[in-house]
């Protein structure tokens, strides 16, 4: 019975293994595998979590990688800068094996957010000492796009050392990570010779200004100490325009643009009473001067010379001629001083509807996202769309240039001579430099309300003459000095012979209102008496001390005569004691004259020499002597006397009682013999007409002065008339205007709006084949006309 139970119980197991092996064959495949896997993965686990680590996790060596990943630093600050940083680009780390630690290296000095360098503050760049500053040094400088800014000087990119500057290697719009390792590397050879090369490609003095322009405007927005940097970037900018203003309109427009943002952005209340700062002319009027003007407007208060000076200089409209360019310094002091003899205190300018604003576009691409950068001005006028107080500036600067411009040729020719005597000649002594005028003012103070006596030569050492006086350049002289109130004898601007250096010459104080009158015949005949009475008496022995104090009482006596005329006569007297008339060449002058016309000077001159109302027996002396050397009867002094006392024929008691006691005149008989002195007064001319040896005369070529400007600028803008061009050149300020204020600037000028823009917009189709606006309202101007306009 056991055997069988154990016989059942193996059977039964049969089955049951038979039962699993054929559960087991039912099971798809894929569950097996996926079964298999999840018991080797827990196998696995409990392996490895169960060995010991062989060594701790902290002291694990860091793989070195085939490229070194740029480091996080530490921006620059300016306490970095008292000595000069190094900056220099990374290089790529070579693969290595070596299992030894590792430390991550400490920043280069310049990496990390872009610092920004004030004037002065020294960097060294890839082996480049830059020692002038304003520029931005980093890695990081975002703009609105998420870009670095143009400007940035990014120490880590690559620099090659063989770059050169002259040579164009960017695009037009530059930035500095985008352009080449040589590009760069010229760019900053420029930084480092000082940004002053000349023969510099333009577009590195682009990328620098997009620097200026960032630091001005964006970090000044919210940035007290930019704004501080303001008047520094103003000089720097000025520096720019001297150097390549001239070498592209472009910039020139653009860095005068960010000129007049930071010289006008902050400014006082009474503006036009401020010295106006240093700008170069461009295509429109600068924005202070504008603003200085409309403040003005609104004050209602005179423009005071010095703006005034700035508008006619700065005035796109106004055509400067050459003596206003060669010859600035005098030209803007006689300016002034015609200026305020014109118009006082100054013009007044209404207040026109023009309202002055600045929209400002950037040259930099990191502007692109800034969209409203403007300055605004409230209720101030933009005056500079007048055309009237422009036309009245045109007409004083050609008056002051016609004035110059015998010294503008002077110094064309001798721009060393410039400050001698002969080139100071050409100008009035009021524009003369300190020290020439010095020395004109010691030589009136020897002079005081009397004269002085001396050498030619020594006025002409004291004057600073560097080379020998012709009768021109004497001429010339005189005429100066008398417009300086000083008179000169001999009169060379009467006919007088020229005198030799070693001759005398007098000087003597001329009174300041006075115009005196060389051709008057009662002086002519005066100064003829006072000649041959010198003359006679000098031949006779006589000519001392005493005669010449009877002659000067003579000339004081004559109370027809100016005081002018009388200075000019003791002059004459005081050089005739010193080198009297020589009595035989004034005999040859008379000898072509016929008798009657020599006896009617004679008889001229009698009534000259009593018209104090009294004749003494010394003055008919002296007439005697006169009539004598005239050639005529000295007995006809007598009845020439009488008829002028009586109007009739003198007796012979009527003679005697002269020559014992003298006699008084008729006063009215006397002024109408005067009056009729013109027959006189011509042949006396003649008689004072000495002629210097004769000299071979040179013609010099006269210098043309032609217009600095172009000629589009008396043509006007697209050759537009005043009007028009007035409203071009306002147009081409903006990017966009209202129809709104275009028609304000339309009613300034008086002009129908829609009829002046069509008009304005064909002729810039005429001249450069694009128009200069489009739209209607905004009215939107093409910029791209601009450097066409200017070029």
């Amino acid at each position: 019975m056991a055997r069988k139970r154990k016989g059942d119980s193996v059977s039964v197991l049969g089955v049951v293994l038979v039962g699993l092996v054929a559960l087991v064959a039912s099971v798809p495949v894929e569950v097996w595998l996926f079964v298999g896997g999840v018991v080797l993965a827990f196998f696995a686990y409990r392996y490895f979590k169960a060995k010991p680590s062989s060594e701790p996790p902290e002291t694990q060596p860091m793989p070195q990688s085939k490229a070194t990943p740029r480091p996080r630093a530490r921006a620059l600050k300016s306490s970095d800068m008292d000595e000069p940083v190094s900056v220099t680009s990374t290089a790529a780390a070579s693969p290595s094996t070596d299992t030894s630690e590792y430390r991550l290296p400490a920043a280069p000095k310049g990496f990390g957010n872009a610092t920004w360098l004030g004037a002065g503050q020294p960097v060294n760049v890839a082996g480049f000492s830059i020692p002038g500053g304003l520029i931005y040094v980093g890695t990081r400088l975002k703009t609105p796009s998420g870009d670095n800014d143009p400007c940035l000087i990014d120490p880590s990119l690559s620099v090659s050392k063989s770059g050169d500057y002259t040579e164009r290697q960017m695009g037009y719009w530059p930035s500095y990570g985008a352009i080449s390792s040589s590009a760069r590397g010229a760019y900053l050879k420029w930084l480092a010779g000082g940004r002053q090369d000349p023969s510099a490609d333009i577009g590195y003095v682009f990328l620098f200004f997009y620097g200026l322009e960032r630091r001005a405007i964006l970090d000044a927005s919210s940035d007290a100490a930019a704004r501080a940097e303001w008047p520094v970037i103003a000089e720097e900018l000025r520096r720019l325009l001297d150097i390549y203003g001239q070498k592209s309109g472009s910039f020139r427009r653009y860095a005068v643009e960010l000129l007049n943002w930071v010289s006008t952005v902050e400014h006082p209340e009474r503006l036009y009473e401020k010295a106006v700062p240093s700008f170069p002319r461009s295509l429109e009027l600068p924005l202070y001067v504008r603003h200085a003007l409309g403040i003005a407007a609104v004050d209602g208060v005179p423009v005071p010379a010095g703006l005034a000076l700035a508008w006619a200089r700065l005035e796109p409209g106004v055509v400067l001629r050459t003596p206003a360019i060669r010859c600035p310094e005098q030209f803007d002091a006689l300016f002034v001083q015609k200026y305020e003899q014109q118009f006082g205190a100054g013009m007044v300018l209404p207040r026109n509807r023009t309202k002055l604003k600045l929209v400002y576009r950037p040259a930099s691409a990191g502007f692109r996202g800034y969209n409203d950068l403007r300055l605004t001005f409230g209720e101030v006028p933009d005056v500079s769309v007048l055309t009237g107080p422009v036309k009245k500036l045109q007409d004083l600067v050609d008056a002051t240039s016609k004035e110059l411009e015998s010294y503008s040729r002077f110094v064309g020719k001798s721009v060393t001579g410039k400050n001698s005597l002969e080139g100071l000649l050409q100008l009035p002594p009021t524009l003369w430099p300190e020290q020439a005028q010095k020395a004109l003012q010691q030589l009136k103070a020897r002079m005081g309300e009397g004269m002085v006596a001396m050498p030619f030569q020594d006025l002409l050492n004291a004057l600073g003459a560097t080379t020998a006086f012709t009768k021109d350049k004497t001429l010339s002289l005189a005429r100066t000095l008398e417009s300086a109130n000083v008179g000169f004898e001999p009169d060379v601007l009467a006919g007088a012979k020229t005198p030799k250096p070693e001759e005398k010459v007098v000087l003597f104080a001329l009174p300041p209102s006075e115009q005196l009158s060389r051709t008057n015949g009662p002086y002519l005949a005066a100064a003829l008496t006072l000649q041959l009475a010198s003359a006679v008496a000098t031949s006779d022995g006589e000519f001392g001390i005493k005669e010449m104090g009877h002659l000067r009482e003579t000339v004081l006596s004559w109370t027809h005569l100016t005081p002018g005329q009388k200075r000019r006569l003791l002059a004459h007297l005081r050089l005739l004691m010193q080198a009297p008339a020589s009595l035989t060449a004034l005999k040859k002058k008379f000898e072509p004259l016929e008798l009657n016309v020599r006896e009617t000077i004679a008889a001229f001159m009698a009534t000259v020499a009593q018209s104090d109302g009294e004749v003494s027996p010394g003055e008919v002396k002296m007439l005697e002597k006169v009539y004598k050397a005239l050639g005529v009867d000295s007995k006809k002094v007598f009845s020439d006397v009488h008829a002028v006392a009586a109007g009739t024929k003198p007796t012979a008691a009527a003679v005697a009682k002269v020559e014992e006691s003298g006699f008084k005149l008729d006063p009215a008989r006397i002024a109408a013999l005067q009056k009729d002195t013109e027959k006189v007064s011509a042949l006396l001319a003649n008689i004072f007409t000495d002629t210097d040896e004769p000299a071979v005369a040179v013609a010099e070529p006269v210098e043309a002065e032609t217009e600095a400007e172009p000629s589009e600028a008396s043509a006007g803008l697209l050759g537009l008339d005043e009007a028009h061009t007035s409203l071009a050149r306002m147009m081409l300020s903006r990017p966009e205007w209202s129809r709104a204020e275009l028609l304000d600037v339309a009613a300034d000028l008086d002009l129908m709006l829609d009829g002046a823009l069509e008009h304005i917009n064909e002729a810039a189709f005429e001249a450069h084949d694009m128009a200069l606006f489009e739209g209607e309202d905004p009215v939107t101007v093409n910029t791209e006309i601009l450097d066409k306009v200017e070029a």
